[in-house]
């Protein structure tokens, strides 16, 4: 599932989409909501610093661990310092700049990578704990 993101309430829509895609993995409720916090901060950082962006859901498979990728691009102005920019209390807006570490720290993995002038990408995966019965059986991707 892709969602096309340039205003607030797109940054709503794909923390919900990414609440129900966990759900419907068999995440339970706790990790549901880590992993809607984490798109929401994603998305909503689209929102302030890109022109627009998009998001994308998709379940993965690793040996026996399953899980969900949320993949959110955009094609803003790009993060010069990364390593800056993942530090606690640093903003370069009128915020509490705990964004991203927040997100880093509720997720299994967190990639981010940005080219200045070109956009940045950002890369989140959750696990289901081992041994958990997900839904292979899943509808992520379909039309509702």
């Amino acid at each position: 599932m892709k969602i096309s993101i340039r205003t607030e309430p797109d940054a709503a829509h794909a923390a919900s989409a990414a609440r129900r895609a966990a759900a419907e993995l068999g995440f339970d409720p706790h990790a549901q909501t880590l992993i809607a916090t984490a798109a929401s901060e994603l998305a909503i950082n689209i929102t302030r610093y890109a022109r627009f962006g998009w998001m994308e859901l998709h379940p993965i498979e690793r040996g026996r661990r399953r899980g969900l990728e949320v993949v959110f691009q955009d094609a803003g102005d790009g993060i010069d310092d990364i390593a800056l920019a993942m530090t606690d209390g640093h903003t370069t807006r009128d915020s509490l700049g705990m964004g991203l570490p927040a997100v880093k720290r509720m997720m299994d993995e967190f990639t981010l990578t940005s080219e200045p002038g070109r956009g940045t990408r950002a890369v989140i995966r959750k696990f289901l704990p081992a041994g958990s019965e997900s839904g292979r059986r899943t509808g992520i991707g379909r039309a509702p």
